[in-house]
């Protein structure tokens, strides 16, 4: 009986094996071939001659992440193979000075980031959940904030109190 079984068993894996083996066009559970031939990676970005140089000895050593003789500017091409624009200003845009001027009106600190990650950590501890949340490690992050959310429908109502316009809100609804 149990030699039975076991050549049963042994007949379906074979069966299942050749299904999968078929030559069917559309893909299914037994095959799970590819009826195209994919994406073509190289089509992104075409890639540039390769070029042998004069002496392989004077090569330089290779630097990860640096750049290549044969592609200067990789991920500049590919903004442009992919329809976009290279930005051709460093640092803040025209558009954007007012904003930049108004928000560094008062002076900027240097280590911003890294002041407030800390006060923002000691707050945390001061503020602590309870025993099982501090038992388990359980983070406590929305229940320490949760005073200074910001009820988004009560601001909206402030703001078309005072009659400012509120274009990128919902209208209002009737009764409100």
């Amino acid at each position: 009986m149990q030699a039975a079984k076991g050549a049963i068993l042994a007949a379906s894996v074979a069966l299942i094996a050749l299904a999968g083996c078929a030559g069917d066009k559309e893909p299914t559970l037994m095959n799970v071939a590819s009826s195209t031939s994919g994406p073509d990676e190289f089509a992104i970005v075409p890639p540039k001659a390769l070029q042998m140089p004069e002496d392989l000895a004077a090569l330089p050593e290779p630097t990860p992440g640096g750049s290549s003789r044969t592609d200067v500017t990789p991920h500049e091409d590919a903004i442009v193979a992919l329809g976009g624009r290279v930005p051709t200003t460093v640092g803040v845009p025209a558009s954007e000075g007012a904003l930049v001027a108004a928000a560094a009106r008062k002076g900027t600190a240097s280590g911003i980031r890294q002041t407030l990650a800390t006060e923002d950590l000691q707050y945390r501890r001061d503020n602590d959940g309870r025993l099982l949340e501090r038992l388990f490690n359980v983070n406590v992050y929305f229940k320490a904030y949760r005073p200074y959310a910001l009820d988004q429908q009560a601001e909206l109502a402030r703001w078309r109190d005072r009659g400012v316009a509120t274009p990128s809100a919902p209208p209002p609804q009737p009764g409100e």
